[in-house]
């Protein structure tokens, strides 16, 4: 069994959001980055319904485009009542599927909520007809992806991806159940990424409290999606229904 990925205390994850920057801006091939302009902060944009500062102006603070990767949607491309779900700020950041928040999920510790999305392109067992497949070569086995967060984890999923198209198959597995992965209507992957975001938020009282601290904001990635995408791969989607769950109901998050 592959040793498990202890989460960096909320202390260090400000410095682990700044690696995540730094490692997809090297991933993207931006190397010759310019310095950046003076932040401006966005005073109107921390006013909550009625007026008062609820929220903190560096959500909106501007990054320049300079050495950014190109999946990223910058904070300040923000329409005004939204805020982009950035992975370098601190708070904010822990909402992202490669946060390091762990959680334990049907008995099964995962290390973020990634570790799990990617675990489930991996063979369950030997049995597992993509385990028995032939002249398949897989670089991991699923408990060891389970433990991964951010992009290792990503990688990870790309590397099952181009064994899952070698197969023909576009279905993925979780307790021995196979299920379509990109289904055109909300599915049983659906299903089990909603209840698994639920227990990562139940279970971190910091992404909780990240959550909560919104409002009423619209929440938007922070990161380019393809037209018409799952409804799994919104995740913004998934945690504004939770929020708004949380603030009428707050004991659901205990």
């Amino acid at each position: 069994m592959h040793s498990r990925v202890q989460a960096p205390p909320s202390s260090s994850r400000t410095l682990y959001w700044f690696a995540v920057a730094v490692a997809a801006a090297t991933i993207s091939g931006c190397s010759d980055s310019k310095p950046e302009s003076p932040l401006v902060s966005q005073p109107s944009r921390t006013q909550g319904a009625s007026g008062e500062h609820r929220y903190p102006a560096r959500w909106w603070e501007p990054v320049s485009k300079e050495g950014a990767p190109d999946w990223e949607i910058l904070p300040q491309e923000a329409q005004p009542g939204e805020v982009i779900l950035s992975k370098r700020q601190p708070d904010l950041g822990l909402l992202s599927n490669f946060a390091p928040t762990p959680f334990t999920f049907h008995g099964q510790h995962y290390a973020s909520l990634e570790g799990l999305w990617q675990s489930m392109l991996y063979p369950e067992g030997r049995d597992d007809p993509r385990a028995t497949f032939p002249g398949l070569k897989w670089e991991h086995t699923r408990d060891q992806v389970s433990q991964m967060t951010a992009f290792e984890a990503k990688r990870a999923g790309d590397l099952a991806l181009s064994n899952m198209k070698k197969m023909g198959i576009d279905w993925v597995s979780f307790e021995d159940r196979h299920f379509e992965y990109r289904p055109a209507e909300p599915g049983e992957h659906y299903r089990l990424i909603v209840e698994a975001t639920w227990e990562k938020v139940k279970q971190n009282p910091d992404v909780r409290k990240a959550l909560l601290s919104t409002g009423e904001l619209v929440l938007k990635p922070d990161h380019h999606q393809e037209p018409n995408a799952p409804a799994a791969w919104r995740y913004f989607e998934i945690l504004t229904e939770i929020r708004k769950q949380l603030q009428v109901h707050p004991e659901r998050g205990e």
